[in-house]
């Protein structure tokens, strides 16, 4: 049997404030942009720097904790898988490519845009909705405190 792999894992700033809306049957989504960089020096030796921007979405228990305590300018740590969809408007074919995130760690804040970075862990790890440290853990969709 023959395996396959669709995962992705990003480093980056936050682009703008996270997009929470809910699906027609009701599921909460949250959608953020996010920015990775990546320098090099061409053939002449002058530094270049290339920005990519990558559309996240959350699902889940992720989205709560996104609305809470992403903001833009933040630096976070995801992990998911790629999905392509397409959109039609007016005759115009659209293509996206999105990350659906599985996991998600805070790194802190750039400062840009006012972000906190995440209550009481030094804005990193997970969170538990109160005001007392977070883990330093990354949160997943599916996480149930099973200690295997």
């Amino acid at each position: 049997m023959s395996r396959s792999l669709n995962k992705v894992m990003l480093i980056g700033n936050v682009g703008n404030d996270p997009d929470i809306r809910a699906t027609s049957s009701g599921t909460q989504v949250a959608k953020v942009s996010l920015a990775t960089n990546r320098q090099w020096k061409d053939s002449s030796g002058q530094q270049k720097e290339k920005t990519e921007w990558h559309r996240l979405t959350f699902f889940g228990r992720l989205v709560d904790i996104v609305d809470q305590w992403v903001k833009k300018g933040d630096r976070l740590y995801v992990e998911g898988r790629l999905e392509y969809s397409e959109s039609e408007t007016d005759g115009q074919k659209k293509y996206w490519t999105d990350i659906i995130v599985a996991e998600m760690v805070m790194l802190g804040s750039t400062g840009a845009g006012g972000g906190g970075g995440g209550g009481g862990g030094g804005g990193r790890g997970g969170f538990q909705g109160d005001s007392s440290p977070a883990p330093d853990r990354p949160i997943s969709e599916t996480d149930d405190d099973l200690p295997f």
